[in-house]
C-alpha cells in the first residue's frame, strides 16, 4: 500500500470515471443516430463511420453540429413515453374521461327521451361496477 499513494488513487479513480462517461457520450451519440428521422440512410451511415473511425472527433463534432437536435429528440421521446405511460394507467385503471363520457351520454339519452329510467339506471350500474 506504500508503493500507491493515495493521490494516485484518486487520480487513477477519475481517469476510470472520466472513460466510463466517454463510453457513455459515445453510445448516446450513436443511438441518437439511429433515433433521428430526419437524416436519410446516408447521413447516419457518414455520422456513424466519421464517429467509428475519428471517435473523439466526430462525437465533438455531432454534439456541436447536431446538440440542440438530439436534446429536442430526447424531451419528445420522454413526453412520448409519459403520454403512453398515462394512457396505459387510465386504461387500465378503467375510470376517467372514459366512464365519464360514457355517463354523459346515456344521461343525454335519457334527458331526450331515448331511454327510460331503469334503463338509465341499468346502464350507469354497468358502468360503474
Amino acid at each position: 500500500m506504500d508503493d500507491y499513494p493515495l493521490l494516485n488513487v484518486f487520480w487513477t479513480m477519475m481517469w476510470f470515471f472520466l472513460w466510463i462517461m466517454w463510453f457513455f457520450l459515445l453510445f448516446k451519440v450513436i443511438t441518437d443516430v439511429f433515433r433521428d428521422h430526419t437524416l436519410g440512410g446516408w447521413g447516419k451511415a457518414g455520422w456513424i463511420i466519421f464517429v467509428l473511425v475519428l471517435p473523439f472527433l466526430g462525437v465533438f463534432v455531432y454534439l456541436i453540429a447536431r446538440g440542440r437536435s438530439m436534446h429536442e429528440r430526447d424531451r419528445k421521446q420522454a413526453e412520448e413515453q409519459q403520454a403512453a405511460f398515462r394512457s396505459y394507467v387510465q386504461q387500465t385503471a378503467g375510470v376517467g374521461a372514459g366512464s365519464a363520457d360514457e355517463l354523459h351520454k346515456l344521461s343525454v339519452l335519457k334527458d331526450k327521451g331515448d331511454i327510460t329510467q331503469a334503463e338509465f339506471d341499468r346502464a350507469k350500474a354497468k358502468l360503474l361496477a
